[in-house]
């Protein structure tokens, strides 16, 4: 069988659902390949088993005509039906739905019109003024696509956290299993856990570094061989992610490990308290200052060790970025920072109500299976129409349904809640005689971004000053590696949260992660409160939670900090709490 993956199929799909898009052809043809891809991606058992032996009818979501298809892909390797539509087409046809603001009717109406194929096409004519000439574009809309193209040059070597997960596991898996590797490890700022990526940094303990560099280039996941050297071999894997390894030796580790994991500031910061005790500090050794090139023996064997040995406590990875961590390893004040067994429940989640993928019971079902003790369920409002937002009655018989669900379940509660949406004035799209009938609500921004600084910012404090507002989704509105954030004084709202006691979110989702990490200190010294929410739209996206537990630590959070880290019984009246100081 050929060696087809489960995302293989996925992108197959989406791909097949762009096309026809582009062909015009019926809506209803094309949802059900993005449908498919979608039921495949949350499949909780061995999809790519299933699809073999062509057993798919009971998944939901794929039709008889489509299990064919995906069948005859497991087995064959390739897709008739997808080899003959993308002759069609360039291959650089998907490049342009890349790019922010341009959906599958401006990419057709281009590529009609114009013959645009490429990005490098569509800053053609929008630089040439051919794009602001077609109906429904104009000249700012043009504009608009030259600085989204812009943007996403200026990130065209960076990745995601959440794209960047599962390839640091498949390669820490391979160099863990190589019998002359004793030790290895992630490094970089993935360890550090920033919110993007421009490479991955690999360590590896060994005697045998070339045989380790040899097996490391010849890997399976090796696209191409980028530099092989004796004890340093850079290669690039799928989705052009950059991986550099370096072998050490076994008493070099720790030092090369803690030297490749912290910010350039916080190693100048470590190196010169090596020197402070008489020593000196680089990715090899620690060595007296009159004999640089023998590492003292000093029994150090881990990181821990280091820290230790210069008089800190340790430094946790994701703290090292020089903003006060050694101050506070040397006064014992660091956090203890809140970590992913710590939360207890989630909100801000979706269902098949509005444009989640799974039913209030599947998600249920999920979020107990992840030992969750509560799920808030926050669909859209009726002004994400575009979300299939709930109108009142729709919400009113949700809030029913998951009485009925509650009924059932024992040492576990679902939430009922709503993704309300702020409308441009502040005011909210749902009254307060129906929000006052859920157990919370996360207000959001999702339109209208273009606001001055000062208006976006008194629209946000308005919406916070409403006592039915438990919490705010992501508040800057960011799309990493797609679209800045919106101008917001977010000091300002910090002050509004803190004063009225409304939580600040925490977005899991790892194209947003928002608010970002740098604003968590000042938010804590302020008294507002997090949560760390998955805005899952399928019961895979509650795992999203370990992404945002990573950015909470970067941020300083601990356990307390977190509104979600608290067990059923005690959560109920944190979510009453600004509604009831109101009353």
């Amino acid at each position: 069988m050929p060696d087809i993956t489960r995302d293989d199929i996925i992108e197959i799909l989406e791909r097949i659902a762009l096309l026809l898009d582009l062909k015009g052809e019926n809506p209803f043809k094309v949802r059900a390949y993005r449908n498919g891809a979608e039921a495949i991606r949350t499949y909780s058992g061995d999809f790519i088993a299933v699809a073999a032996d062509g057993d798919l009818k009971g998944i939901k979501g794929i039709g008889d005509a489509l299990a064919k298809k995906v069948h005859q892909l497991v087995a064959d390797g390739k897709m008739e039906y997808y080899e003959n539509l993308r002759t069609e087409f360039p291959e650089s046809i998907f490049e342009l739905f890349e790019v922010q603001g341009l959906g599958p009717k401006k990419v057709k109406a281009v590529h009609d019109a114009l013959g645009v194929n490429s990005i490098a096409d569509l800053k053609r004519a929008c630089e040439e003024g051919k794009v602001a000439e077609l109906p429904g574009f104009g000249k700012k809309t043009a504009e608009k696509i030259l600085e989204a193209i812009a943007f996403r040059e200026s990130h065209a070597d960076e990745h995601r956290q959440g794209d960047l997960a599962a390839p640091v596991e498949m390669v820490l898996g391979f160099l863990r299993d190589l019998p002359a590797v004793s030790r290895a490890e992630v490094g970089g700022s993935y360890r550090r856990g920033k919110e993007v990526s421009h490479d991955l940094d690999f360590l590896c303990a060994t005697k045998e570094a070339q045989a380790v560099m040899d097996a490391f280039a010849g890997a399976p996941f090796t696209e191409s061989v980028i530099a092989h050297g004796k004890t340093k071999t850079s290669i690039r894997i799928a989705g052009g992610v950059q991986c550099d390894l370096r072998a050490v030796s076994n008493a070099e580790f720790p030092f090369a490990l803690a030297y490749f994991t912290g910010n350039k500031d916080h190693n100048v910061a470590i190196r010169g308290r090596a020197r402070d005790k008489g020593y000196t500090l680089n990715e090899y050794r620690l060595a007296p200052l009159d004999d640089p090139e023998h590492a003292a023996d000093l029994g150090i064997e881990d990181e821990r060790g280091l820290y230790r040995f210069l008089g800190l406590d340790y430094i946790e990875p994701e703290l090292r970025e020089n903003t006060g961590e050694i101050e506070a390893a040397e006064s014992g004040k660091l956090p203890q920072l809140v970590k992913l067994e710590n939360l207890r429940g989630t909100f801000h989640n979706h269902t098949t109500a509005s444009d989640g993928r799974a039913t209030l019971a599947e998600m249920a079902a999920a979020a107990q299976d992840l030992g969750l003790q509560y799920l808030g369920i926050a669909d859209h409002s009726k002004a994400s129409f575009q979300a299939n937002g709930l109108d009142e009655k729709r919400l009113r018989d949700q809030i029913a349904a998951i009485a009925e669900l509650n009924a059932g379940f024992d040492g576990f509660r679902l939430f009922a809640g709503s993704e309300v949406d702020i409308l441009r004035d502040g005011s909210l799209d749902f009254g307060d005689d129906l929000l006052a009938e859920l157990d919370y609500a996360v207000a959001s921004v999702h339109n209208v971004f273009t606001l001055s600084e000062a208006d976006q910012t008194a629209r946000i404090i308005k919406a916070i000053e409403n006592p039915h507002v438990t919490m705010i989704g992501h508040l800057t509105g960011r799309l990493l590696l797609q679209r800045e954030p919106y101008a917001l004084n977010i000091e300002a709202v910090l002050d509004a949260a803190a004063e009225t006691g409304t939580i600040i979110e925490l977005n899991a989702n790892p194209w947003r992660l928002d608010l970002d990490w740098r604003w968590w200190k000042l938010a804590k010294a302020k008294g507002v409160k997090c949560a760390i929410n998955p805005d899952a739209h399928s019961t895979k996206g509650l795992q999203d939670l370990f992404f945002g537990t990573r950015i909470a630590r970067k941020g300083w959070l601990e356990k307390d900090d977190v509104v979600n880290c608290l067990p059923l019984g005690k959560i109920e009246k944190v979510l009453a709490a600004k509604r009831d100081r109101k009353g």
